[in-house]
């Protein structure tokens, strides 16, 4: 195990660029023999981690090197689809120049990108249902974090984000924004809306989060901008009402099991089975309260990936949301998953129900925003940045800086609290900070 490489990680605020954002520096004090470099790109429209594979190849290689070197792995794989072309061609023909780094081919269904499911498609093995990948011996991190890896050994903060910006905009883009600017000023570098009455999804269509204040802050985990009406179908979804959904799905679920049948988890072995959840909530199955308190605790085995609610349910209704809520109810009550590591194999049918992309885009009504646009070099020059203090797991950086204070782009704003799981946080601009509370908001000079 590297030291020095975690150690500059951990100074740079180097998150997890392609999920909630786990510290970096944290997930490689693990040992393992395998690495995988996350670029399945798996969320329908996003596009950036294909670019970065094409146009950064080598600091991406380098960073999967390094994060090799700091877990004392033996192997490293990129894990990307050839129908990314032009990111296919420019990996192959670079990674048999660093040691131990290879390509492995995936196929194009969602959710590729998934860690549970990167693992077994990759190595065949199951992580243990509530567990991580370490426990099978592998690391997963996406592109982006090992191109902020390699960046780290150069003294580089993570003070930029690669971003794809598309939906109702006059020009669809791929680029690399500031942390902290404001989507309003981000769907500006896109030419502005194309519709008035619209509704931002920050990250992909079936993962993403609704958002309607356009002066939210774009952070480290901001993959997408997507500008969709505020009526369309994934929109609709994301906004409802949670008690209106709970509702909604107690009297309306058919009781089929076409969510279990098609969930990823389910079929990796693990003991989801969001059908049964949802009998559990129509009171239509009786159980005792011991089983049914199991039952519920499933719920926290869920990626939330939304199989279940935007392809599975003939009902459309949300088995997803049922479980996002349940999690968050057993958080609060302070509950952990209590099972068997393992309780029976993967599923003889887990490769062939699969959820083929080209089908999913479809299903979402948005093929005609699947432009995969290129990378618009432009810079984006806000005049003021609103920096999160907490834009990863764990607890929120603690501010080292006061208003009126002079910054400069890198410098550290927010330290990890003593003791902590926590991330650093940096200026994205030269400036003056004007104000402190929850996020540092810096002026540019």
């Amino acid at each position: 195990m590297s030291t020095s490489i975690i150690d500059n990680i951990r100074r740079a605020g180097v998150v997890g660029a392609g999920g909630a954002g786990f510290p970096t520096h944290v997930k490689y004090q693990a040992r393992v023999d395998l690495v995988l470099a996350n670029g399945a790109s798996c969320e329908p429209l996003l596009a950036g981690d294909p670019h970065l594979l094409a146009a950064e190849t080598d600091r991406v290689l380098t960073g999967l090197s390094l994060a090799m070197e700091a877990v004392d792995a033996s192997r490293g794989l990129v894990c990307l689809k050839p129908k990314h072309r032009a990111a296919w061609e420019a990996v192959s023909r670079a990674a048999p120049g660093y040691k131990g780094v290879g390509v492995f081919e995936l196929a194009d269904f969602y959710p590729a990108g998934d860690e549970h499911v990167l693992v077994n498609e990759v190595t065949g093995r199951v992580v243990p249902q509530g567990g991580l990948p370490l426990e099978v011996g592998v690391v997963v991190s996406n592109v982006e974090s090992l191109l902020n890896v390699c960046l780290a050994q150069e003294g580089r903060p993570v003070v930029e984000r690669l971003i794809t910006v598309c939906g109702e905009v006059r020009r669809p883009l791929v680029a690399r924004v500031p942390i902290g600017i404001s989507l309003a000023e981000v769907i500006d570098l896109a030419g502005g809306a194309t519709c008035q009455d619209f509704v931002v999804v920050l990250g992909g269509p079936m993962m993403g989060l609704a958002v309607e204040d356009l002066q939210t802050p774009v952070t480290k985990t901001t993959s997408g901008v997507i500008v969709l009406p505020s009526d369309h179908y994934v929109v609709r979804a994301k906004l409802a009402d949670p008690e209106r959904v709970r509702n909604i799905a107690r009297v309306a679920c058919c009781q089929c099991n076409r969510c279990t049948d098609l969930c990823p988890r389910n079929l990796l072995g693990h003991d989801l089975e969001p059908h049964k959840l949802m009998r559990l909530l129509a009171a239509q199955m009786p159980v005792p309260r011991e089983a049914a308190q199991k039952l519920k605790l499933s719920a926290l085995l869920c990626s939330e990936c939304g199989v279940c609610e935007k392809y599975a349910c003939p009902m459309m209704i949300s088995p997803r949301e049922v479980n996002a809520q349940l999690k968050r109810e057993l958080a609060a009550q302070g509950s952990r998953w209590e099972g068997p590591e393992r309780s029976r194999p993967a599923s003889s049918f887990l490769k062939i129900r699969r959820l083929p992309t080209a089908r999913l885009v479809e299903r979402l009504q948005v093929a005609a925003y699947d432009l995969h646009p290129g990378f618009d070099d432009r810079e984006a020059a806000p005049e003021r940045v609103s920096i999160p203090l907490r834009q990863h797991l764990g607890a929120p950086a603690e501010a080292v800086v006061r208003p009126g204070q002079k910054v400069k782009k890198g410098d550290l704003v927010g330290e990890i609290p003593e003791g902590a799981l926590g991330a650093r946080v940096h200026a994205s601009l030269d400036g003056l900070v004007e104000k402190v509370d929850g996020s540092v908001v810096i002026k540019r000079k």
